[in-house]
């Protein structure tokens, strides 16, 4: 994963004739599962998630946005308000890690240029990529004689659609800080390695959260937003 840096830093110098205003920053958080495993509320983080976060403003609407994010994701049935679920007794531990590019359009104009402090609502999506690893075995699944006696480590790769929403302000000249949320649908039934052994509904994707706070720090010439 150490090419992920490498692709933040590259992405700098691709800015176009007139000078545009940058940001780059960290993000830092939590996470959480819904799918198979565990409880279905959306927005329950319950482990810490960390991230860094490069955004080309365009306009004072809209920017691109690129990151990389990593957590561990958790989930057990004993958490789950669903009977059947808390009986099972199910468990699973991943590591995740998400490469993700898109695009963040501001309800209001939000011109870092300007000396007023701004706030705005914002949104975003695109694509990521992530790789997420985990273990089977009879202590994740307790009692089902289909799990290896011994550990066995898995990986996935696949990729998810998020959807994010936040708001953000300017706190000082240079530094953006944001509250956010960004649920992950993925286009895989198996973060937590149980569609092999045919557990929960199959024909239901996983979904992933990471919610939090982003603080990013602002460069770049006054940028000229006229049509060319």
């Amino acid at each position: 994963m150490n090419k992920i840096f490498y692709l933040l830093i590259l992405v700098l110098p691709f800015t176009g004739a007139h000078a545009q205003i940058h940001e780059v920053g960290v993000f830092l958080g939590g996470s959480n599962y819904i799918g198979d495993i565990g409880p279905t509320t959306y927005v329950s983080p319950n482990e810490p998630a960390f991230g860094l976060l490069y955004k080309w403003n365009k306009s004072p609407r809209h920017s691109y946005r690129f990151s990389y994010t990593q957590s561990k994701i958790t989930a057990s049935d004993l958490d789950s308000k669903e009977i059947s679920r808390n009986a099972r007794g199910y468990q699973f531990e991943s590591n995740l890690k998400e490469v993700y590019a898109g695009l963040e359009f501001n309800f209001f104009d939000f011109n870092l240029h300007d000396s007023e402090t701004k706030v705005t609502p914002y949104v975003s999506s695109g694509l990521a990529y992530f790789l997420t690893r985990y273990k089977i075995d009879n202590v994740l699944f307790p009692g089902d004689p289909r799990m290896p006696a011994e550990g066995r480590t898995e990986r996935k790769k696949s990729i998810a659609i998020p959807v994010i929403i936040g708001i953000k302000s300017n706190i000082s000249p240079r530094l953006v800080l944001a509250l956010e949320a960004g649920a992950r649908y993925t286009l895989t039934d198996n973060i937590e390695g149980s569609f092999n052994y045919n557990i929960g509904n199959i024909n239901n994707n996983d979904w992933y959260v990471f919610s939090g706070a982003t603080l990013t720090y602002t460069f770049g010439e006054k940028p000229c937003y006229c049509a060319q």
